[in-house]
């Protein structure tokens, strides 16, 4: 008898998971109008310290509770509902970056108010939040990283005003006054060793040999922790500029840290989220991975 018969005979009477859904909010603020107008203004400026004093009001954005495709809309409009049938038992919440910046992710004792938490397109967090997740997973949490490009930069929430304002990443440092070329991603080193992973490339040419979901590149993660329990490896390929392809691992995985445990799609799954062999796959990770 597989997984799911084994739950589904436990009976209505049996509490399932706690599950909570982070909408990548601070993500879809980032993109909407703002961040994004800065960079282009100023893509051409050298690679060396050179404070910017203008257009920095592009820098701060309001942030809402709506989805984009640039924060992961499909899975935040399909994903809770189909989480629900799949696990009638289970207490489906979806929260927003806000939420778990707040730390609405812990019981006032500090311990995990869920079993797992599912994120998107969490490109842009808080220092809080990451710490937050960090600890989420420490505690013995599970976290799920459905797509690519996971916490790239950081931003600073004023919950007064709801607006996100770059600190550090994505190619930029401001702090309020002016703006400078800085780091790509914010914690590379730190995001590796309890996530697993990093950021690969938007505009790389990326192929894919193993493919079983016709998934396109969009933004991927790429394994860089030798701890990683590689599941589903898509035998990916780079090709940079005037050269010859290059291997890549890019990989649905598993990383235990700590107490608790991250699950890495790998790739940017909300691009396929309604796609019958991906969501198959994908709860097939749930049975194995989370106690249902």
């Amino acid at each position: 008898m597989n997984n799911k018969s084994n739950f589904i005979s436990r009976g209505p009477f049996v509490k399932g998971p706690s599950i909570a859904l982070i909408k990548p909010t601070f993500t879809g603020a980032a993109y909407h109008q703002s961040f994004y107008k800065f960079y282009f203004i100023y893509v051409s400026l050298p690679h060396v310290r050179k404070n910017v004093t203008t257009d920095l009001n592009l820098l701060s954005s309001k942030v809402t509770n709506q989805t984009s495709k640039s924060s992961s809309s499909y899975t935040f409009i399909y994903l809770p509902g189909h989480l629900k049938t799949l696990l009638p038992n289970s207490n489906i919440h979806v929260l927003t970056d806000a939420d778990a910046d707040y730390g609405s992710i812990f019981f006032n004792n500090g311990t995990n108010k869920y079993d797992v938490v599912i994120l998107g397109h969490q490109e842009y967090e808080t220092q809080r939040e990451y710490d937050n997740l960090k600890r989420f997973v420490a505690n013995g949490g599970t976290m799920i990283l459905l797509d690519g490009n996971v916490f790239y930069a950081q931003v600073k929430y004023n919950r007064n005003t709801h607006t996100i304002t770059l600190v550090k990443g994505h190619g930029w440092a401001f702090n309020g006054k002016s703006a400078w070329r800085s780091v790509g991603e914010r914690w590379p080193n730190e995001t590796s060793q309890w996530v697993g992973s990093n950021y690969l490339c938007y505009s790389c040419n990326i192929t894919f040999v193993n493919n079983p979901f016709n998934y396109k590149h969009h933004e991927e993660q790429y394994v860089t922790n030798p701890k990683d329990v590689i599941l589903l490896n898509y035998n990916a390929s780079i090709t940079k500029k005037d050269s010859k392809p290059e291997k890549i691992l890019i990989a649905t995985y598993t990383l235990n840290y700590k107490k608790g445990k991250v699950i890495a799609l790998g790739i940017y799954s909300d691009d396929i989220m309604t796609n019958r062999k991906f969501i198959k796959y994908f709860d097939s990770l749930l049975f194995r991975y989370v106690k249902v």
